[in-house]
């Protein structure tokens, strides 16, 4: 199986303005605090606003969370090219130093890299189910939203509900595309177990 470096997930990095006032829309209403122990594990992509990073990814979007000894987070994003290729993206996820520790920082680009303001993107959770079975997550500019999942699948009304309260902090939920997923536990030999 082949696998290629993927320039999705750059995530928000160098594209997404840091700044929340950049969308004149103000801070997003993040979760108060989030237990990453709880928060690793894979998660299903449901939904996303459509970006540049991810225009390669046709199905079997995944994102793998491993918290570090040191607190940081290991990043692992895969998806299924439209030929069939399994893209892979690693990056790096931090705190933001004085925000709530649902407020992080991911970088894609190399670690020498890190002293660039504009390689970390904004990674923000806005929802979180109280069992950590789904989540949502946006930047301050309003233009990247996911809707993510322990599984492929999410049932229709909690869906609508994550997009209506998205699109109450000022998301363009109209344009989410959902995402297919085939055989997700085939396809990358991972478990979608979080870590309890």
């Amino acid at each position: 199986m082949q696998q290629h470096v993927l320039a999705i997930f750059i995530l928000i990095a160098a594209a997404a303005p840091t700044a929340a006032t950049s969308s004149g829309l103000g801070a997003l209403r993040v979760v108060p605090d989030v237990d990453y122990r709880r928060y690793a594990g894979t998660w299903y992509e449901i939904a996303r606003l459509p970006n540049r990073f991810q225009r390669v990814c046709a199905s079997d979007v995944t994102a793998t969370y491993t918290v570090l000894p040191d607190g940081r987070i290991d990043v692992t994003n895969r998806c299924r090219g439209s030929n069939g290729d399994i893209r892979e993206a690693a990056g790096i996820a931090r705190q933001v130093n004085g925000q709530p520790s649902s407020i992080l920082q991911v970088r894609f680009a190399p670690a020498f890299l890190s002293f660039l303001p504009m390689v970390w993107g904004d990674y923000q959770i806005i929802d979180l189910a109280a069992d950590y079975d789904y989540a949502v997550v946006g930047a301050p500019s309003r233009s990247y939203l996911w809707i993510l999942a322990r599984r492929p699948r999410l049932d229709d009304d909690v869906y609508r509900r994550l997009a209506d309260r998205a699109r109450e902090q000022g998301f363009n939920s109209d344009a989410l595309i959902q995402t297919p997923h085939t055989n997700p536990r085939q396809a990358f030999n991972t478990s979608n177990e979080p870590a309890r």
